[in-house]
């Protein structure tokens, strides 16, 4: 049975008393950037809240109060797993109704405390200062419809594919926030890709594409040469975001062999605002797609729930304002975990560091027209229409539409555990010269 608050908390809440997500905030008494909690409608700022003492009786933390006036998540989370696992189990005992501790009474009225805002007046930034970032591929279902789409389907995994979570570098700087707006990219394209001589152009995008994905944020650094075992990684992972990492696919057609994607991926990456700890996903663990060869020993895991139950859906808003759900599936479509994809990553010696972002592939389900994380398979890479309401349609992105990524886990009212939004719009691409 979910726990009941003193704060009105609607029951279909993504931040319940079971979530406690943290982030990092301005608000009308404070325009420089710290971290802040999202409870119910509202924002608690962790910063007027250890000022006021609020911390008091949560000794895990009392000697660090400064990382709560930090910009960024990366000081809180370096203070490992343990500390923030008892710093949101106190913050829930503080919130719960019938809480014994003081601070619940400073912070009943929210208008008066100054530490309790309504979430649609603070503004939330980039939750982590972002050293490094690296997208995985362990979507099984994506990869196997995206393959035959463009490689036929005898030829749509390569042979690696069920044998490691299969990566490339992505591009630090140009993660950003949900809500951020995400520019049409120009890059080279194949004009007539059943031409003989390869003749490209360059132009803005026409094949603008979203990937629904999870992220993950690394909370503990190893020193390089030094790997992170599969017994120590899930230790290493703070919590994790929405995250959808915007694709070219035309451009993605042309560059992309034999290095991987480039110019296609590296113009946006949004990721939603609020971090869910890794605790509070721990009672939606389950089983991720069965893979019929084992795994080698660096990344075998104790136990086979490995990844979690998560409602995914993605919605498209229109120019008009007409929003309509295009897809639903699963975070539990996943061949490797976060665990395994660190372990693996770190397995000739990288160095991760606090704040690198891990992202987990295109989640897709088993049906391509209804469960898939991307237009490219919902569309068929474009010969399928995509039909929205108000008798629109799409096979990629138009300017001005708006994709926005929510998820969440449970279905007890009062319970639930989400992320929230992760949302962007499309500007049009600048005039070149």
């Amino acid at each position: 049975m979910a726990s009941r608050s003193w704060l009105d908390i609607a029951p279909n809440s993504h931040f319940s008393l079971a979530n406690i997500p943290f982030g990092i905030i301005t608000t009308p008494a404070s325009s420089s950037p710290h971290v802040g909690v999202a409870v119910g409608k509202y924002a608690l700022d962790l910063s007027v809240f250890a000022l006021y003492e609020g911390f008091a009786d949560c000794p895990a933390i009392t000697s660090h109060l400064d990382v709560f006036s930090q910009p960024a998540l990366n000081d809180f989370a370096a203070l490992g797993r343990a500390v923030h696992r008892e710093v949101r189990q106190f913050l829930q005992k503080v919130f719960v109704q019938g809480s014994k501790f003081s601070p619940a009474v400073r912070f009943t009225n929210p208008y008066d405390s100054g530490g309790l805002f309504p979430l649609d007046r603070v503004k939330t930034h980039l939750p982590f200062r972002i050293g490094d970032y690296t997208d995985f591929f362990v979507g099984k279902h994506h990869a196997q419809n995206a393959g035959a789409l463009i490689r036929g389907i005898d030829n749509a995994l390569h042979p690696n594919y069920m044998h490691l979570p299969v990566g490339y570098h992505g591009r630090a700087s140009s993660v950003v926030v949900s809500g951020t707006s995400i520019r049409r990219p120009h890059g080279q394209v194949m004009e007539d890709p059943t031409a003989k001589i390869p003749k490209p152009i360059f132009t803005p995008s026409k094949r603008l594409d979203f990937e629904l994905e999870l992220g993950a944020f690394v909370c503990k650094a190893n020193k390089m040469g030094e790997p992170v075992s599969i017994r120590e990684a899930e230790e290493n992972i703070f919590g994790l975001v929405l995250m959808n990492d915007w694709s070219a696919r035309d451009i993605q057609g042309w560059e992309m062999v034999p290095l991987g994607p480039f110019n296609s991926k590296n113009f946006g990456t949004s990721v939603s605002a609020w971090v869910v700890l890794v605790d509070a996903l721990e009672p939606f663990r389950v089983r991720g797609i069965e893979n019929e060869n084992e795994v080698l020993p660096y990344m075998r895991e104790g136990r086979k729930e490995n990844v979690y139950d998560l409602n995914l859906e993605v919605e498209l808003t229109t120019k008009s304002g007409t929003s309509t759900t295009i897809t639903r599936t699963n975070g539990k479509n996943l061949l490797f975990s976060f665990p395994q994809m660190l372990a693996h990553h770190t397995a000739g010696g990288c160095p991760m560091q606090v704040g690198d972002l891990l992202g987990s592939g295109t989640v897709s389900g088993t049906e391509p027209d209804t469960t898939s994380g991307s237009m490219l398979e919902l569309s068929a890479n474009g010969k399928h229409k995509i039909q929205l309401h108000g008798g629109d349609e799409r096979t990629f992105l138009e300017d001005y539409d708006i994709v926005t990524l929510k998820g969440w886990a449970g279905g007890e009212e009062g319970g639930l555990v989400g992320f929230g939004e992760c949302a962007g719009m499309i500007e049009p691409a600048i005039t070149l010269q």
